[in-house]
């Protein structure tokens, strides 16, 4: 198996501040560039309304990996399916993609909302999100997805109990 080195560009500053399902909106949360970058390479980032942000789950451990068939969050409602089908920290690599909107730039700070990273996560790559490159022709999924993340994983996590 070939493998790959790769260090953390930035680190996710402040948001959220323990790992859990749901009520992953209204948060604000920085993403702070490390220093050995300079500057110059966010010009032009704050004309984008959101971005594509890749980052590890720093606080999983390696033997939290599966890859074997699983329910959705334990749910046998919901069909087994294959590690590669699930977006969690149970991955082979622990990463994770998200997509979280760009309030304003702060020198080196993006501050964004929506990112489902927590306080202390190391951001692998940051990249505008082009309209462009997502998704071309119908989007299919079966209903699970829909059934265990609407309404409540981007629900304000104000609103969280407990």
């Amino acid at each position: 198996m070939t493998t790959y080195e790769v260090e953390s560009i930035a680190t996710v500053i402040g948001g959220h501040t323990r790992v859990q399902d749901d009520y992953q909106g209204g948060v604000e949360s920085v993403i702070r560039l490390n220093e050995q970058f300079p500057l110059e390479s966010l010009q032009g980032i704050d004309e984008f309304s959101h971005l594509t942000v890749t980052w590890h789950f720093h606080l999983a451990r390696p033997e939290d990996v599966q890859l074997h068939a699983r329910s959705p969050r334990g749910n046998s409602q919901w069909p087994a399916s294959g590690t590669f089908v699930h977006r969690n920290h149970r991955r082979p690599n622990q990463l994770a993609t998200s997509y979280p909107r760009l309030l304003r730039v702060e020198g080196r700070d993006l501050i964004v909302t929506d990112l489902d990273a927590v306080d202390g996560t190391p951001v692998l790559d940051i990249a505008p999100y082009f309209a462009q490159m997502g998704p071309r022709g119908a989007v299919r999924q079966p209903s699970w997805p829909g059934e265990m993340l609407d309404p409540s994983y981007w629900s304000d996590a104000a609103d969280r109990r407990g």
